[in-house]
């Protein structure tokens, strides 16, 4: 008599069923994240798999020279005792080091766990404790002294491990803290057998990955992420570019710069290179600082996805830039760029998709020109994703030629569950579900639930959360709320949470009158509503400002929005000067009058607004380490400012 496999779990060690489909992708053979790896060492093994600049020089790492020190880093943790489903931590920047841990954290059959390098001391206990991970990967003496300052507090701890660095001579630790290479030496004295006994144990429907959430209302949850859902996830967005025309091989490369603790950028600079062979190139620490440009035109990338702070940056540099161009240069630049947004207008799914007249000399004159500068003249894929994006943004871009297309999913579906692609793409919509797997609207709660083999296998250790997410049917619960179009193009209309209910009983999803002001007023970088109980709507504003080395924001204000300051007539480049220029203050209640005419109701209007002295940001706790916004701090830092809105 056989059990049936379940289709969600809330403990490592249990195996669920397979989402499979009887045709198309989603019948595709299910494979082990460690035989997808075993393949692409035969195809691949003597071609570079990891690129890492040292000292300014890039140097190249194997296939087969990466495998060996997965396996190295596998019989190490099984030399100290590991058993299948415990779990490896790793907090660090990313580095051929994090990959090696965590791939060889899965080929030992236990569990690899990002820890965002953001994450305090207390932080960094909760997921260490939740995990009860043995053995803690650190970058750098700064992320081991939070776990040497936390060991005492952790009985499972046998090991830490540090690389980018030496263990520092007077440490003084309750457990073993082993330099990498050494670390990588512990378990010379392994069996192969025993490692291969490992792998060969080792289902597609087993846990692989602990991705923990950015945790924006409480602690964060361990979703749990099977074989499948990395291996079927990968394979069916291959198959998805495929189709349109872009190929991923050895030939092609990618730069690692995003929080490898992010399902996103495992996907990207992990699992697509296994599946593929794509090359990673590996940026510096300090990329999001400045570095990150240079990388680019040195490595020159096939495919460049960001979240849209970085192609905000990105803008803001060129904005910059360009504020100084004048005459007829300044004219060139402006057809250029309108036939650059006509181009990609035209591109829009149901519409003719022609290329204007004029487009070849704008290529020549002004297209061309960008992508080399920024070092994406070879990129085939302009991607965001991780946080909405805004259409000011895009239509930027748009009118660079560059069409970025945006992706939409969560931790628990494996990254990407509805994505635009070329011949696939409406700007304000988050696209078509991702091929293989089902999308529907609760009609109710206008709530997005999805179904597929990219579906999570549940939450670690909480049974209840687990069946609250994912029903006894199978659809795994978003919170985020939606609507479809004719052509099932999906926008998204916030979360179900986040409702704000007003005291006359009006429920109003903020982030479409947040998106609304915003589009409004351009000098705003966030917007957020308050309203909840109240009997009627605010709102805190930041203004848009440039940010110091350590990514903490000034109170300068950006180039950008700078312009359009000056354009009012004001003198004003501070925080503090832009909101007691009456100019400014005029413009900004123009702006929330046009877009409170936009309401559906007048229970949707922004009745007054507060400019604090900065915008929000990770360090100021507003904004997760994914820079999604956490209304409950915001509320709680800035209360009396609220209060007196409503006094």
């Amino acid at each position: 008599m056989t059990t049936e496999k379940p289709l969600r779990a809330w403990e490592a060690h249990v195996e669920v069923a397979l989402r499979m489909t009887e045709t198309g992708y989603g019948a595709a053979a299910p494979i082990t994240i460690c035989d997808e790896l075993a393949k692409t060492v035969q195809r691949d093994g003597d071609k570079p798999a990891h690129r890492i600049k040292k000292d300014g020089v890039w140097t190249s790492k194997t296939w087969s020279q990466l495998n060996s020190e997965v396996e190295s880093f596998a019989k190490s943790l099984i030399h100290l005792g590991l058993t299948p489903f415990e779990a490896v931590g790793i907090i660090g920047f990313n580095a051929s080091e994090w990959i090696i841990a965590n791939l060889g954290a899965i080929m030992a059959g236990t569990l690899s766990a990002g820890i965002y390098t953001t994450s305090n001391p207390d932080a960094c206990f909760y997921i260490a404790n939740h995990s009860e991970a043995p053995v803690i990967v650190c970058d750098g003496v700064t992320q081991l002294e939070k776990f040497v300052s936390i060991a005492d507090r952790l009985p499972k701890l046998k090991a830490l491990v540090i690389y980018n660095d030496v263990v520092p001579a007077d440490l003084k630790c309750k457990v073993p803290v082993y330099a990498f290479d050494d670390f990588l030496k512990l378990g010379v004295d392994v069996d192969n057998a025993i490692l291969a006994e490992r792998i060969a144990n080792q289902k597609p429907g087993n846990c692989s990955t602990l991705i923990y959430t950015s945790g924006t209302t409480g602690n964060p949850k361990a979703v749990m992420l099977s074989h499948d859902n990395i291996t079927w996830t990968v394979y069916s967005t291959v198959q998805t570019y495929g189709r349109v025309g872009v190929h991923f091989s050895n030939n092609e490369s990618l730069v690692s710069f995003l929080p490898l603790s992010h399902i996103a950028a495992q996907l990207f600079d992990i699992y697509l290179p296994i599946m593929s062979g794509v090359q990673i190139w590996f940026a510096q620490p300090d990329a999001l600082k400045g570095s990150l440009g240079t990388t680019l035109k040195e490595v020159r990338p096939s495919f460049f996805f960001a979240v849209p702070r970085v192609w905000e940056k990105m803008m803001e540099k060129m904005l910059s830039v360009s504020a100084s161009t004048t005459g007829i240069k300044k004219s060139i630049v402006t057809w250029c760029k309108d036939i650059g947004l006509r181009k990609n207008q035209l591109a829009q799914f149901g519409q003719s998709g022609g290329v204007p007249c004029g487009y070849t000399v704008a290529e020549r004159l002004l297209f061309s020109k960008v992508r080399d500068a920024l070092g994406l003249d070879r990129c085939m894929v302009f991607a965001s994703g991780a946080a909405p994006i805004s259409n000011d943004t895009i239509n930027f871009f748009m009118g660079l030629d560059m069409p970025i297309y945006e992706f939409f999913g969560q931790s628990e579906t494996t990254g990407p569950t509805l994505l635009c692609l070329k011949e696939q793409w409406k700007i304000g919509t988050v696209g078509l579900e991702l091929e293989g797997t089902k999308m529907k609207i609760v009609e109710e709660t206008q709530e997005l639930v999805y179904q597929g083999r990219n579906t999570m296998m549940g939450y670690l250790k909480q049974e209840d959360v687990t069946k609250e997410s994912i029903d006894d049917e199978g659809w795994l619960h978003s919170g985020d709320c939606g609507k479809v179009d004719e052509d099932n193009f999906c926008t998204i209309t916030g979360r179900i949470k986040e409702l704000i209910i007003t005291a006359g009983g009006e429920n109003i999803p903020p982030v479409l009158l947040e998106d609304a002001v915003k589009e409004e007023l351009p000098v705003l970088s966030n917007v957020m509503a308050i309203g909840d109980r109240r009997k009627f709507l605010t709102a805190i504003f930041t203004f848009r400002v440039t940010h110091d080395s350590e990514g903490n924001p000034t109170d300068k204000i950006e180039p950008g929005a700078l312009a359009i300051i000056q354009s009012l007539g004001s003198t004003a480049t501070t925080v503090a000067e832009a909101r007691d220029c009456e100019k400014v203050n005029a413009y900004l209640q123009a702006g929330l009058k046009k877009a409170n005419s936009k309401a559906a109701s007048r229970a949707q209007h922004i009745q007054k607004y507060h400019i604090i002295d900065h915008d929000f940001s990770v360090n100021g706790d507003e904004l997760t380490a994914t820079l999604k916004l956490k209304r409950r701090i915001v509320v709680q830092k800035y209360g009396d400012i609220i209060e007196a809105m409503y006094a």
